[in-house]
């Protein structure tokens, strides 16, 4: 029972102590009426308004919902029916003193106490050398945040120098608050953009900026976020929100390119998933007429490819001496007229691929007479009658034009393939004025607003952008979307089935790691993958390849395939007999999501410091010690298969040092890739911070882990073997390559080494580098380690003269035979890197351990011996682990 309301008192003092009694005693409502007659008795209003709200406790503890808070609003409501009381009420005299106390209150103080404040006491009308002090006040207390709110509620940002103020900012990882501080002011976006590009410079140092905020004591974390590869990301955001020319971020431009051109490399020669023709094209374009990227370009073709590709291409940029690689010059010299200019690799096409590719992957089943490519409206017209007929069933893909590197807007459809029964229709965008026709606009609409005709895509979000940026009439008068089943949450749906029950018949869960999304589906439902070789097409350039043409046709073919095998026996992939009605309710959990979001940014529009929820994290007071977690048997680290968010990507090398499948993500990926990988291959994901509300919720219970950000990656590393119960043995530490992560090696003596270098003219008449110690491989701390460039090897090993161990690493051993002899490839496609293999080595390593996946070379090093001593608690240690050859 609430104890008899005393009388209010009309001395501010007295009243503060009530309202505090009632409102540590939760009377809400008895302190509304108390409040509400406490002001009614106040002699002067807006004066004893002030002496409350100054001995409030609370006020300044960063909440909204705070005592000081409360006052405010009942003061607002009270103030309605009192409209008199306002600052024109009071002497001319006092005036200044109400003002100056108010602005005192805004210190530390929420958005939410910010503007009723400033309109009871009509902050913005101060003489503004007052407010420019104040401002400077916050600003010396490291209350930039509040600064920056008061500049812009009081429009004051122009007046303020917008380094002083955004700088910070960004520094205590507060980046959105100075994005919203400089919108509206395209000078302010400007500068604070080109700002962020210099610090994207190789030879910025973030302790030059702590150098100039002394004051300002940040932390690992938030050091860590201003760094090139986090800060590029952010800086063609911007560019693109505000419209910035890119001219003037020629930092994150270079990186971007940079960071492209060696994904082409990746893509071409270590993963093998771009023809020669398509990589060609891709590199000119992305090196462009940038000199240094042109020299980094022949730096990774003489890592990758051979020296006489690298000194074509230096010939075609014509490159200077002193800044080739070694041997480029000497290579150049000695080129026959005939072999100076970068081949393409073109050759003639026929229709049928090649033999071997027509038992790899899954073949289009009709002949070429049944693909059409339509150019012209009248073109058109046999497919309007064939598509739009009610009751059919039609795939839809689309192509663009990938941007490597390059800054340009949303990319537009170049092609759209329509899938029916024994016919495929390419519409060619391209074709001058062959989109914007007026049949054009309408067949397009009219197929994705007709309900009878089910169109069968797989993950449309991103089909469906691209489709609205190609036709902005589109965005307009709104592209009504019906009869749509997206195949990609039913694939999701498989994925989740096969893992809750050991994978249903006929579906290989997990098997094929090379191949993720619509040919992982491909393979699971029609026992073949797709052919991925033109994905990354030219596909603006016109005539399109014929090998372009069956590629764009079987993308889209294979989707009534999939869905004629699926609707046959949904049960044995673990599917409701209604397919749609999983589209329908991922739909519906969208839409929920969105309101969600919604209305959370609405709320952060009206407060935007409330607190979230913490995020559980496996820190030291939840991580299980070794035997609490007993009902969880113990694992080898090779039953343990996780996918690392980019933020804990030191996390990911010391598991994968440790034998655990681990995938990683790039900088530039987004956080929902975690969760796809994590469905299609069954895997764990690893994730710190927020993403991990918005990842658990996508993946099974117990599917998502969340990590302290502030630990060590070693400690992190500790805690998830805990976790999962995982016992590693010394014959797991290397037992995967820390490049690609495969877990398959040819151990190669040092006597077929040595043959292997001489013939490739390694070891003629030049000495390569000397071996490169310990400390210039790996940082003396794994936690800070990056990975070093593909020349540098890794040490997997242990030194064979410490006696203890001998090192026989948990993995599968590829024989000999399986390296071809000519070429040095794998038959996976990875070329032996020998070029990375220094000379002076020779004498002292007897046995050279080589990646089946990528050509990498590993040897014997201290390194073993290290990882060792730092994992010893979780490590099972044994001494007589046989030797494997």
């Amino acid at each position: 029972m609430s104890q008899a309301l005393q009388p209010v008192g009309a001395d501010p003092t007295v009243l503060r102590e009530q309202l505090f009694d009632l409102w540590t005693r939760k009377e809400l409502e008895a302190l509304r009426a108390a409040a509400s007659k406490g002001f009614s008795n106040f002699q002067r209003p807006l004066e004893d308004l002030l002496c409350v709200l100054e001995g409030c406790p609370g006020r300044q503890k960063g909440k909204a919902n705070t005592m000081g808070h409360g006052i405010l609003m009942e003061f607002g409501n009270w103030r309605r029916s009192n409209p008199k009381v306002t600052l024109q009420s009071v002497p001319e005299a006092s005036k200044l003193g109400l003002q100056r106390r108010a602005l005192s209150l805004l210190t530390d103080a929420q958005p939410t106490f910010m503007d009723p404040l400033i309109n009871i006491y009509q902050l913005g009308t101060l003489d503004r050398n007052i407010l420019r002090l104040h401002i400077s006040r916050l600003q010396s207390l490291n209350c930039y945040r509040e600064a920056a709110l008061l500049s812009m509620k009081l429009e004051f940002q122009k007046e303020v120098d917008m380094e002083e103020m955004c700088v910070p900012l960004i520094l205590q990882d507060k980046l959105p608050i100075a994005e919203s501080y400089v919108s509206g002011h395209p000078e302010m976006e400007e500068h604070m953009v080109t700002l962020l590009d210099s610090w994207c410079h190789p030879n910025f140092s973030v302790e030059q900026l702590c150098r100039q905020f002394p004051r300002l004591s940040l932390s690992k974390h938030q050091k860590d976020q201003i760094q090139p590869k986090m800060l590029s990301k952010q800086v063609f955001r911007l560019m693109e929100k505000f419209n910035i020319n890119p001219g003037l971020c020629p930092n994150a431009v270079y990186k971007r390119r940079s960071d492209s051109l060696r994904f082409l490399m990746y893509k071409r020669f270590v993963e093998k998933g771009m023809t020669e023709e398509n990589w060609y094209d891709h590199v000119q374009s992305t090196v462009a007429d940038d000199p240094e990227l042109q020299i980094q370009l022949v730096e990774l073709v003489v890592r990758y490819d051979s020296l006489v590709n690298a000194a074509q291409w230096s010939i075609r940029y014509g490159l200077p001496k002193d800044r080739l690689p070694f041997r480029v010059w000497n290579t150049m010299q000695s080129l026959p007229p005939s072999l100076r200019e970068v081949g393409k690799g073109c050759s003639a096409e026929t229709w049928d691929p090649p033999k071997s590719h027509q038992d790899r992957f899954y073949q289009l089943p009709i002949t070429r007479e049944h693909v059409h490519l339509l150019k012209t409206p009248e073109e058109l017209q046999c497919c309007i009658k064939t598509v739009l007929q009610p009751g059919s069933v039609v795939g839809v893909d689309m192509e663009w034009q990938a941007r490597f590197g390059a800054v340009s807007p949303q990319q537009q459809v170049s092609l759209i393939q329509l899938a029916v029964s024994g016919q495929v229709f390419l519409l060619d965008l391209c074709t001058p004025g062959f989109s914007q026709h007026v049949d054009m606009v309408a067949f397009i609409r009219g197929l994705f607003s007709d309900p009878t005709v089910l169109k069968l895509g797989y993950g449309m979000a991103g089909d469906l952008k691209c489709l609205l940026a190609t036709w902005p009439q589109f965005s307009k008068e709104s592209l009504k979307i019906e009869g749509l089943l997206d195949l990609l949450p039913v694939h999701q749906k498989i994925q989740r089935s096969a893992s809750s029950r050991g994978g249903p018949r006929g579906v290989l869960v997990g098997e094929g790691p090379a191949e993720k999304g619509l040919s992982l589906l491909v393979q699971q439902v029609l026992g073949r993958p797709l052919d991925k070789m033109e994905q990354l097409s030219n596909w603006e350039r016109r005539p399109l390849r014929t090998s372009q043409l069956r590629y764009a046709a079987v993308d889209a073919y294979c989707l009534l395939d999939i869905y004629s095998a699926l609707s046959q026996d949904p049960a044995c992939f673990g599917l409701p007999p209604d397919l749609r009605s999983i589209s329908a309710v991922q739909t519906e959990k969208k839409k929920k999501e969105e309101r969600r979001k919604q209305t959370k940014r609405r709320g952060e529009h009206q407060d935007d410091s409330k607190a979230s929820a913490p995020t559980p994290t496996l820190g030291p007071e939840k991580s299980p010690h070794r035997g609490v977690d007993s009902q969880c048997p113990p694992v080898s680290p090779q039953q343990l298969r996780v996918v690392c968010d980019n933020m804990l990507q030191g996390l990911g090398r010391y598991l994968r040092c440790l034998g655990v499948d681990v995938l990683m993500l790039a900088n530039d990926d987004d956080h929902r890739v975690a969760a796809q990988l994590a469905q299609e291959e069954g895997r764990v994901i690893l994730t710190c911070g927020q993403p991990y509300q918005t990842l658990k919720s996508q993946v099974g219970e117990g599917r998502c882990i969340a990590l302290d950000c502030s630990e060590k990656a070693r400690d992190q590393a500790v805690r998830v073997l805990r976790h999962f119960n995982v016992q590693p043995t010394q014959s797991d530490i290397f037992s995967r390559c820390q490049v690609c992560n495969s877990n398959q090696y040819l151990k190669l003596p040092r006597e077929d080494m040595t043959r292997m270098l001489k013939e490739k003219g390694f070891l003629q008449n030049h000495q390569q580098p000397p071996v490169p110690s310990d400390g210039d491989i790996w940082d003396e701390q794994l936690d800070t380690l990056t990975l070093p460039t593909l020349s540098t090897p890794l040490s997997p090993t242990p030194l064979l003269a410490q006696g203890a161990l001998r090192y026989s690493p948990h993995c599968r051993w590829a024989p000999l035979s399986d390296l071809d002899p000519e070429s040095l490839t794998f038959p996976g496609g990875a070329v032996l890197q020998l070029h990375t293999v220094p000379s002076g080595l020779l004498p002292r390593i007897p046995f050279f351990f080589i990646c089946t996946g990528c050509g990498k070379v590993f040897w014997e090093g201290s390194h073993f011996s290290r990882v060792l001593s730092q994992f010893q608690e979780v490590l099972c240690i044994t001494r007589n682990t046989e030797e494997t050859s």
